[in-house]
Formats: structure tokens, sequence, C-alpha cells
């Protein structure tokens, strides 16, 4: 057994994509996704894609991407292709600071502009986490407040949005969730073991998913939003395609509406019809 390991540990370690095809799957990639594949990346890449090796049935590497690329395999394999590829980091109540201004400032100051049905988005939802913690907040505030909502909630991969429309999740994922509101929007899951939890039936229902690429020429998702959540998914484009991104969810955006991005990131040298109202919010002139 030992030494069946240490063949396949050799077999994968020399099973390297070539300077051709690493670049032929990097441009594909940032041509598709705005994602950038540096040759840094190229080891995380190779890892991510022996999975769709172990699945699809093919050889090595080198054999995936002549199959995608000269055996008409794109289009069967895309979404697969991406599932591995894109970074899904997450957590409830990340940089919680904003949910903090979600709930003292951008409510009560869209209510008293006469907004009592509001539409939110979740731009880079990944597993869920996200739009959850902005339903947990909202549906909170609504409790006190008459107040109906929608979230759209949006990832490129649809794996991880499979996993969202669940809203099942380890328990002690769930710890960064206030107790209060742990109490009344998370419940025991009947699903895969007992030490899952599921969000609420209510907050379920406030929440739909859909898939969605940066890199479309227009982003297809009905009426102006009142808030926009589009936190750490900019630093993985380049600047060009940052503005492009941002021009296009600020177009998406209502007059007086929020937009927030991650910590880590910036608008600086963008032209768009925003100005700062706390740190990385940005409200829509």
């Amino acid at each position: 057994m030992t030494q069946a390991l240490e063949a396949r540990d050799t077999d994968a370690a020399s099973d390297r994509l070539s300077p051709k095809n690493f670049r032929r799957l990097s441009d594909f990639v940032s041509a598709y996704s705005g994602i950038k594949m540096p040759p840094n990346k190229q080891t995380m890449l190779e890892g991510r894609l022996r999975r769709r090796l172990r699945i699809t049935g093919l050889p090595t590497l080198n054999a995936y991407c002549q199959y995608l690329f000269e055996e008409d395999g794109l289009e069967a394999e895309l979404i697969h292709l991406f599932d591995a590829v894109t970074t899904n980091k997450t957590d409830f109540f990340r940089e919680p600071k904003h949910f903090d201004f979600l709930r003292e400032v951008a409510l009560p100051s869209l209510m008293e502009a006469g907004r009592t049905s509001l539409r939110v988005w979740s731009a880079a939802c990944s597993v869920g986490a996200e739009p959850y913690t902005a339903a947990m907040v909202l549906e909170d505030f609504a409790e006190k407040r008459p107040l109906n909502y929608f979230i759209l909630a949006t990832d490129l991969s649809s794996d991880v949005l499979t996993a969202a429309q669940k809203g099942i999740y380890p328990e002690n994922m769930l710890a960064p969730v206030p107790p209060v509101l742990r109490r009344k929007y998370v419940h025991a899951s009947r699903y895969n073991g007992n030490r899952n939890v599921r969000i609420s039936p209510l907050l379920r229902s406030k929440v739909g998913f859909a898939r969605l690429n940066f890199m479309d020429d227009t982003y297809p998702v009905g009426d102006p939003f009142d808030i926009i959540f589009c936190r750490n998914v900019l630093i993985y484009f380049d600047k060009p395609t940052q503005a492009k991104v941002l021009g296009r969810l600020c177009d998406c955006l209502r007059p007086g509406g929020y937009l927030m991005i991650g910590h880590s990131e910036s608008v600086t040298g963008f032209n768009l019809p925003i100005r700062v109202v706390s740190n990385t919010v940005f409200q829509k002139l």
C-alpha cells in the first residue's frame, strides 16, 4: 500500500502542464472569467485539475488540455473547469463592519428615503455565507420596521451555488453569527450528520441563486439594486477588468444605493458615479 501511494505521488509530481498548455489554460481562464492565472499559480491549477482527470478518465493534464482545445471538449467541460479553478473563501459575518453599516446606516437611510421594498445583490456569493448573513441582518431589522426584501446571490461556480441553495453548513462555520441571530435563523439539520446546521426556511425563501460571469457585457439581474455586495473578488482581476466590472455594477445600482467591496480592495483611479461614505462602502450619486 505504501509503495502504491508513493508511486501515485511520484506520478502526480511528474504530471506537469507543459509551458504551452499552461499558457493556453491561463489565457482562456483570464479571457473567460477575468481571473488572473500567473505562473506562480501553476502548481495550484495542476492540483485542482487532477480531480477532473479522475472523473474524466484522461491520463494526464496535457491530455486534458488536448481534450479541451483540440478535441472539442471545452463545451462539455466548461462549467466543471471553472468549478475546479475558482477560489471560494467565505465566512459568515466576514468583514463585520459592513454588516454594522448595513444595520445602522444603510437600512435606516433607505427607509427614510421611502424604500420599503429592497433589492440586494450578493455578487460573488460562494457557498452562501454572505447572502445569508445579509438576510439575517435584514430580517432582524424587518421585525421592528415594515420592510420587504429580496436577495439575489450569484457566482461563476455552479458547484458552490448548489451548496448555497441547500443552506447546510458545519456547525462551527456559524460561530461568528451572534447568538441571538443564531437562535432565530439557524436550525439543526436533518441531513449529513448531527454536526451540521441549516439556515431557516424563512431566510432561504428570501434568497435566489443564479450563475453569472462578471466578464459578460451586461448583467441580466433585473431591476436596479439598493445594496450590492461585491467583496474580495476584484483582487483577482487586473485594473482594466476591475474598471469594467465596477462600471457594470454601478449600472445595476439605484441612485442612493450602496456598494460594498472588500477591505483589501479599492476604487481609486476609476471614474465611477459613487462617493465614499465609509471604509470600502460607496453610495451612488
